[in-house]
């Protein structure tokens, strides 16, 4: 990728910096890549697309490293499960061969599971080494008849939010538009209900959480094309160009996405979250407010009244016991707003919310949701927000998972809202779960049972002050 390509995607007309700078985001610097490098989060986009083989150009270590580190879920095709790779040695370096294996590596991926497509992710070796990635990716294309994908998403290149970018940047080039949508079965229509078209883009389904309201997307008459790209089919995203409304999910990961699909098709979008009941109410909402139908709005309404009736009467002994709880959430992106909300629906108090991968607008959010001196965290470091934690007197850590063992040997109660989960949050039925966790967490008498001075220490004291005394 060349350095203008870089500096493009940075500028993105849709984000929050480029309100307030004309340079866009913030360069690459040395240590960027801590929490993840392009090459992770090119992946990790890319990767919840079930149907596809991800073949990973470089030394076995980026794949492994990399491998099965988000808990996104298929509902069939789990071919994204298995990992690729072309295991590139010293010796494939010195004497050139790293595009010979490459071509040999797509051909196994295609004779072996027959995928729907093959993405190839370049790593800094092959990058640095200078092998025509992209020549060979046609060439193979051309030769098995199979789409072959360039992902040139060199970790080098910087951290894991360009990788996202790279990935939305691919998958617009490459893959949308490329095919049309199915037209509606006759015998999923029913009378009185228009069917609209509608994309979800940064949805990952981690843990399986979307499955919590895709049910209520079919009751309302809202067919999703796609959702880019959590349990998503190669075919479903070569027809996002077809939608009438998109919302995006991940503002920092698939924004331009929905910015060009509306500068070239006309496509409106929203930014919403499904985490909490509140933003999940409002992101039915919003598809109705994009679509202008008005039977649309109103079976959103009857519908929203319904689910939060039962989810109200479900919580209501979940909230007795954790109003007034006091939670520090660090999770950054999106997460740093949504998260926010759904534990004031719960009736708890956020102390503080860490924002390293917030947007100005996530931030905003936030403000409007905690007040104006509302506390954000932007460093990751742990020991300090260790201290916060108990600086601020707070009840449990909402955190990602590199923060679980730290937590624990703290001896502090602690709820994982990473990527790598296997529970799911989302929706009306994912906040109820999300609630029943919390309880679980903040209630355990583990808690008790580890601050307490051991046995053997509370008897050595005695020996002590029996010999002090003596």
């Amino acid at each position: 990728m060349k350095p203008d390509d870089i500096l493009a995607l940075m500028d993105e007309p849709a984000c929050a910096h480029n309100k307030k700078s004309k340079s866009g985001c913030a360069k690459p610097q040395p240590g960027a890549t801590q929490g993840g490098c392009c090459f992770d989060g090119a992946r990790n986009a890319l990767l919840p697309i079930a149907d596809v083989a991800h073949v990973v150009h470089g030394p076995i270590g980026c794949a492994g490293s990399s491998w099965d580190n988000r808990g996104t879920r298929s509902s069939g095709a789990d071919l994204y499960r298995v990992g690729m790779t072309t295991d590139l040695s010293d010796l494939d370096v010195i004497m050139g061969s790293g595009e010979k294996r490459l071509f040999r590596a797509i051909k196994q991926a295609v004779d072996t599971y027959r995928p729907a497509a093959v993405f190839v992710y370049v790593t800094c070796v092959p990058a640095l080494h200078g092998d025509d990635v992209e020549a060979i990716c046609k060439a193979a294309a051309e030769r098995w008849g199979v789409p072959v994908v360039p992902v040139d998403c060199a970790g080098f290149y910087g951290n894991k939010n360009l990788g996202n970018r790279v990935a939305g940047d691919v998958v617009y080039r490459h893959v949308i538009g490329t095919r049309e949508p199915d037209p509606v079965p006759a015998g999923a229509l029913r009378p009185g209900i228009i069917t609209h078209d509608v994309n979800l883009i940064g949805e990952w389904n981690v843990g399986g959480e979307f499955w919590n309201v895709a049910p209520l997307f079919d009751e309302l008459g809202l067919r999703i094309l796609c959702t880019l790209s959590g349990d998503s089919r190669f075919r479903e995203v070569q027809t996002m160009h077809r939608a009438e409304a998109n919302m995006v999910v991940c503002s920092k990961a698939m924004l331009s996405v929905a910015r060009r699909l509306h500068e070239d098709h006309g496509t409106p979008f929203f930014e919403g979250s499904f985490y909490g009941v509140a933003d999940t109410s409002q992101a039915f909402r919003g598809f109705a407010r994009l679509l202008g139908d008005p039977r649309l709005s109103e079976r959103a309404e009857a519908v929203i009244a319904r689910e939060e009736a039962a989810v109200d009467a479900a919580l209501e002994p979940l909230r007795r016991r954790l109003s007034g709880k006091r939670v520090l959430v660090f999770t950054g992106g999106y997460k740093s707003w949504s998260i926010v909300s759904a534990m004031q629906d719960l009736g708890m108090t956020v102390v503080a919310t860490g924002t390293e991968k917030s947007t100005e607008e996530d931030r905003a959010r936030i403000r409007d949701l905690m007040g104006a001196d509302a506390r954000m965290i932007d460093d990751n470091d742990q020991v300090a927000l260790l201290d916060t934690f108990e600086e601020c007197k707070a009840d449990i850590l909402i955190a990602g998972d590199r923060y679980i063992y730290p937590t624990l040997k703290s001896r502090i109660p602690f709820l994982d809202i990473d990527h790598v989960r296997s529970v799911g949050y989302a929706g009306y039925t994912g906040m109820i779960e999300l609630a029943r966790q919390l309880v679980r967490s903040v209630e355990s008498p583990v808690w008790a049972n580890v601050r307490r001075t051991a046995p053997w220490m509370k008897a050595a004291a005695a020996d002590a002050n029996l010999a002090r005394g003596a």
